[in-house]
């Protein structure tokens, strides 16, 4: 025991040699551990990174492989949508291009301005270029402009006016079935329309929308009507007129009767009241 006891009894220098030995051993086991954990950190970060950038890479090969089994039909490619133009191949500039050129109310007529217009590769125009259908409008227009409503519309003959139905008028865009109704009892009205122009005073009809049924619909056979003679008439006569309403047909005979007569249909527009843009209209009815 005594020879046992002898191995454990150190002096001072030696207890501070194998303090400075344990001190050496637990700072080698600390720095062994922190490297491990920080390589095990930066391995971990490399995976997901590395699995993030395979799930791209998978990505966009699936979108490679659906665009390549999309079947592609003939389109205008004046209307090309953000989504179409991605699964055609183009880039954002390239769409962005298209787009401002539209914006600015221009059409595209064949596939060399598509390509001067987006800036395309010749590679990718080659591509699509047989699928482009242009309108035949859009075709014949080289000076790049919209075409106007009379360079679009068939060109067919002109149908009577006096004679067409409500079903018939319905064909001008923006005629329905209520304003149809109004143009044939405004026509039954007067008894017939003298001029076409007269569609400019059917109450609701809008004179664009008046301007594309006159494109479609003319007076062919007027009515044979007996004309008033203003200087003559009484007030009851002339308001029979649907343009004349009686104080108005009061104010024509006091006018005529302080200037003894009419002596031209101009001076109707001095009478007070008078609906001088209609002038040309109502002197349709009337005799001096």
């Amino acid at each position: 025991m005594k020879n046992l006891k002898s191995h454990f009894k150190f002096n001072k220098q030696e207890r501070s040699g194998i303090f400075f030995l344990l001190l050496l051993i637990i700072g080698f086991q600390c720095l062994y551990f922190y490297f491990r954990n920080h390589s095990l950190a930066v391995g971990n970060k490399s995976l997901v990174i590395n699995e993030t950038e395979g799930e791209r890479v998978d990505s966009l090969l699936a979108r490679a492989k659906q665009k390549d089994t999309l079947k592609t039909y003939p389109f205008n490619p004046n209307f090309i949508s953000d989504y179409k133009g991605y699964t055609l191949g183009m880039s954002p500039e390239e769409i962005d291009r298209l787009h401002a050129f539209r914006a600015a109310g221009k059409f595209l007529s064949s596939a060399r301005e598509f390509q001067e217009i987006t800036k395309v590769s010749d590679s990718l125009l080659h591509a699509i270029q047989d699928n482009f259908k242009f309108p035949k409008w859009q075709r014949e227009n080289q000076k790049r402009s919209t075409p106007s409503y009379a360079e679009r519309k068939i060109a067919v003959p002109r149908k009577d006016l006096n004679r067409a139905t409500a079903m018939q008028l319905r064909v001008v865009s923006g005629i329905g079935e209520k304003l149809s109704a109004r143009i044939i009892k405004f026509r039954d009205r007067l008894g017939g329309f003298m001029d076409s122009s007269q569609l400019y005073d059917v109450y609701g009809l809008e004179k664009e929308v008046a301007e594309k049924a006159i494109e479609l619909f003319e007076v062919k056979n007027p009515p044979a009507i007996q004309k008033i003679n203003i200087n003559n008439a009484t007030a009851s006569e002339l308001s029979k007129l649907i343009y004349i309403p009686y104080q108005l047909a009061e104010n024509i005979v006091a006018y005529r009767n302080k200037n003894d007569a009419f002596h031209s249909f101009e001076e109707l527009s001095k009478v007070d009241g008078f609906p001088t843009p209609k002038l040309h209209r109502i002197a349709l009815y009337l005799s001096l």
